[in-house]
């Protein structure tokens, strides 16, 4: 009988351990991790949803070092953190890259907003270059503490990093500020349902 206890017991515990490591979330024929290792350092799964605009643009996922359910927590969470977007569709990179801007101003009080210009202006180029993304690209904004905001696109690192905290909260604002884009996707990521 004891055998059969200690059996029925590891037989539960493999079950619910498979069940716990077996956290990845498909949207939309996209995998999203549960983890995400930036800087060296492992992020979890913050939360994730799909942005809409008419039809399904992307998958955005939230990845911290610790929940978050505002912006001002993401912004006072410890450590990197990462925004990832994944394309479900084609995307002419230079107007996403305007909507990016048009979501800043939405969100930023015109005094912050009047010291991103430089930083907008770079991003805007950033975007410029890179004439489309196709279904199944990926777009990382990863903050890391003494480093600052590194753009990933097309697989490698778009200009150089963006140094100024500031910039990174202005950033953020377009997913997580008063007047997102998509309040669904907003609500997804911040696991705030």
């Amino acid at each position: 009988m004891r055998f059969f206890k200690q059996l029925l017991t590891g037989t539960l515990v493999f079950v619910l351990s498979v069940a716990a490591t077996a956290a990845t979330v498909e949207l939309s024929g996209v995998k999203v991790e549960d983890t995400a290792t930036v800087g060296g350092t492992k992020l979890h799964l913050n939360g994730a949803g799909i942005r809409y605009k008419f039809v399904k643009i992307y998958v955005g996922s939230l990845y911290t070092t610790t929940k978050v359910h505002t912006l001002e927590e993401l912004i006072a969470a410890p450590g990197p953190k990462r925004l990832q977007m994944t394309f479900l569709r084609e995307i002419e990179a230079a107007p996403f890259g305007k909507l990016l801007t048009r979501g800043v101003e939405d969100n930023v009080p015109k005094t912050q907003l009047s010291k991103m210009v430089p930083g907008l202006i770079r991003m805007s180029d950033i975007f410029t270059v890179n004439k489309s993304y196709a279904p199944g690209e990926v777009i990382t904004l990863d903050w890391i503490p003494g480093t600052g905001l590194i753009i990933t696109g097309k697989g490698k690192q778009q200009g150089e990093p963006f140094k100024e905290p500031e910039f990174f909260q202005g950033m953020m604002s377009i997913w997580f500020g008063p007047n997102p884009g998509d309040w669904k996707l907003k609500d997804a990521m911040l696991d705030s349902k």
